[in-house]
């Protein structure tokens, strides 16, 4: 799910860059408004940017460019769908964190030729000023909508014990219980991204009647794109990552994956052949309490950093954690319990708090550190080792079955905000229902 829009906004973002180009600025003075959605607005460069970036997307996929007109109504969908989006954002102040953004950014600098960020904003605003600026913007509103409709579909989408029981009877849901893969695996990286999907099209297509990994690194690595595949033998699907494992889970032997693009490329695995097996899937589980604080409309980000440092300095005082979780911590569901998360595993919480989770001896406690949930500090009280099993089991099938139901839900979701916003055309030619 996540893959294929990050692949998409990805695409968006670099095609941006291209543009940016030959475009004499994001928004002049003297933009009219070609709409209006709830409470913001549509101008007329942002419509001439979405229209210049379908020509863009349809030549480079070969296909014929329709009339003006059709292009113009099929960028202003776009666009009040995008800006309609963008108005739940700011309702559920969705915001990426600067690490993520700054993650997101060089991704799409890497795409331009850039290694650093400060090398890509010298080469963007020597095109024009606040070029940088507004890429950046428009990186993080894509972030921000993918973080929104994760977080909506996925609630969206209702997944019942029953469902999940009666999939692990399936072929399919057999195929996850326990079983090993023997997986060949196969990366492909580069800065070129139009170099980068045929090359990794052509990988696959070869996958298909070759496993010899050294002849295809050899065959398709290039200046330009590397290619480095790896036959993995057996695993259990345990040991795989969730996503991947969920999509090997549904191949036949001698099937490949459909490109799988990622942040340091685009990934194809191929299934070479299945057995079961009953190797236990046995994680490390912390019995984890912390302290939560956010910032809001009344706690500025620097009140919350001061707010969370002067616990800090109590706990080391020696007051009591579960006291001071209790009184102050703004997650209801564990300050009522004195701070407890009870027992975690792996892959549950946000990755800044896992690392620190993992890194906090039994006892002690973690200096305040920040997540895009706020500032916290935990204690780890415990550890053990738990057979996880039939959790991860129950696990990998409701992914497999979200992921059937992720894309037509998204749909409909995305037909009701458009529903449901106030829009008004200004441009009557612009408007399909006066030009039926």
């Amino acid at each position: 799910m996540k893959t294929k829009q990050l692949k998409h906004f990805f695409k968006a973002t670099a095609l941006a860059l291209v543009l940016s180009s030959s475009m004499t600025t994001f928004a002049q003075p003297s933009d009219e408004v070609v709409a209006l959605v709830d409470n913001s607005v549509i101008l007329k460069s942002d419509l001439e940017q979405s229209i210049a970036e379908l020509k863009h997307q349809l030549e480079a996929q070969k296909k014929p460019v329709p009339p003006e007109q059709y292009l113009q109504q099929q960028a202003l969908d776009q666009l009040i769908i995008r800006q309609a989006q963008l108005e739940q954002v700011k309702r559920y102040n969705i915001k990426p964190n600067e690490k993520e953004l700054n993650e997101a950014v060089l991704k799409v600098a890497g795409q331009s030729g850039s290694k650093s960020l400060e090398a890509f904003q010298q080469k963007l605003d020597a095109i024009a000023p606040g070029t940088y600026e507004s890429l950046r913007n428009r990186i993080a509103e894509d972030l921000a909508i993918n973080r929104l409709r994760q977080q909506i579909v996925m609630s969206r989408i209702k997944i019942s014990d029953q469902d999940v029981e009666n999939f692990l009877k399936t072929p399919q849901g057999q195929a996850a219980l326990g079983s090993q893969a023997h997986v060949i695996h196969v990366r492909v990286s580069g800065n070129d991204q139009a170099a980068l999907e045929k090359t990794a099209k052509l990988v696959k297509a070869e996958l298909n009647s070759s496993n010899d990994v050294k002849a295809i690194d050899q065959k398709f690595t290039t200046k330009a794109v590397k290619v480095e595949s790896a036959d993995m033998g057996f695993r259990s699907l345990s040991d795989i990552p969730a996503e991947l494992a969920a999509r090997v889970s549904t191949l036949q032997a001698g099937q490949t994956t459909d490109l799988i693009p990622v942040r340091d490329g685009i990934h194809v695995l191929k299934l070479i052949e299945r057995k079961g097996g009953d190797q236990k899937a046995i994680v490390s589980q912390y019995q984890v309490r912390h302290i939560l604080i956010q910032p809001s409309e009344v706690v500025s980000p620097e009140n919350a950093k001061q707010q969370i440092d002067s616990i800090y300095s109590r706990l080391k005082a020696g007051e009591d954690f579960a006291v001071l979780a209790s009184t102050f911590s703004n997650d209801p569901g564990s300050a009522r319990d004195g701070g407890s998360l009870g027992w975690v595993s792996p892959g549950v919480m946000v990755p800044e708090f896992e690392a620190q989770m993992k890194n906090t001896p039994t006892g002690q406690i973690s200096a305040p550190f920040q997540t895009q949930f706020g500032w916290h500090i935990l204690q780890v009280t415990d550890t053990r080792q738990q057979d996880m099993t039939r959790e991860y089991q129950q696990r990998m099938a409701r992914q497999i079955l979200g992921e059937r139901q992720f894309d037509a839900e998204l749909d409909s979701w995305l037909r009701e905000i458009r529903s449901n916003a106030f829009v008004e055309i200004k441009d009557p030619s612009l408007d399909r229902k006066k030009n039926k």
